[in-house]
């Protein structure tokens, strides 16, 4: 949707148009690179623990405490698990998320952890274990990195699609701190998914002018000028479904694009959108033009 609505804006500015499939894949490469650096700005967290022993004890003349700053958590399993990674290695080389790291922003959240009862327990425990190792993690990602105002404001200044990516991002980085070294970073966006978004887009763009030939009759009773871009963007992706993509459902295809609509576009766009895909839909099955299979005999 963003790639067309892009493409559909540089058309009507008369601008240089990148190719579509590009720009597609530069989505892909920005929650890739989002994931990066969540992974990266963690572990910048717990192996400050280190930095922070190390600027203490050279002090002219340190405290007790301050030559026993704890550092379990720079030395924890998990953490040395993630950074051992070759393929996390392999794009941090790529990402260089170090560029875009905020080094006051990590010693805030690392001073405020250290405050904790959780981090206290933590530190607590003499042997090492897992399970506590990925429970300081969690505690640190929902309470210290999503929960901060300021951490947000400083992930959406650095990536504008953290408002769309940023649930299944998260999502990745839980399921990460589960089994380090088990993402596919090449593979962000699933295979399966991304071949769907590369045709999706591909039809749309090249089937324009015949999907308009099904919407434009729907629009009499409404002012052109007042239908946001972005609507007729969301209606000719429905459309397409509903002729192309046989194994999806009409009933699928409607509700998703209503949620889009609401979502993204103008307050009453859902219900405009939901009229005008319905009605669609209704005419292509009372003509026999609607062609849907069964996913699972697919």
């Amino acid at each position: 949707m963003q790639t067309l609505y892009a493409c559909s804006t540089e058309t009507e500015q008369n601008s240089k148009v990148p190719s579509p499939s590009k720009i597609l894949d530069q989505h892909f490469n920005q929650t890739r690179s989002l994931f990066v650096y969540l992974i990266y700005f963690i572990t910048q967290i717990a192996r400050y623990a280190e930095k922070d022993a190390h600027k203490r004890a050279s002090k002219y003349i340190p405290s007790a405490h301050d030559l026993n700053v704890n550092t379990k958590l720079a030395g924890s399993g998990l953490l040395w698990q993630i950074l051992e990674d070759k393929q996390l290695e392999e794009q941090l080389k790529k990402d260089k998320p170090e560029n875009m790291i905020d080094e006051e922003l990590v010693k805030k959240i690392y001073n405020q952890l250290t405050k904790t009862s959780e981090y206290h327990h933590y530190i607590s425990i003499n042997q090492q274990s897992k399970q506590e190792d990925r429970k300081i993690f969690e505690f640190i990602l929902n309470d210290y990195m999503l929960g901060n105002e300021d951490f947000i404001s400083h992930i959406e200044e650095l990536f504008s699609n953290w408002s769309d990516d940023g649930e299944m991002v998260v999502q990745l980085l839980q399921a990460y701190l589960h089994k380090p070294g088990s993402a596919k970073f090449q593979e962000i966006v699933s295979t399966d998914k991304a071949r769907f978004a590369q045709q999706l887009l591909a039809t749309v763009l090249d089937k324009n002018d015949y999907l308009l030939e099904f919407i434009t009759p729907k629009l009499k009773n409404w002012d052109p000028e007042r239908i946001a871009l972005l609507d007729m963007v969301i209606m000719k992706m429905g459309v397409a479904e509903f002729l192309y993509f046989e194994t999806i459902p009409p009933k699928v295809t409607i509700n998703e694009y209503i949620d889009l609509a609401k979502e993204y576009s103008t307050a009453q766009s859902g219900h405009f959108v939901n009229g005008i895909l319905d009605n669609i839909h209704k005419e292509l099955v009372q003509e026999g033009r609607l062609k849907k299979t069964d996913y699972k005999k697919a």
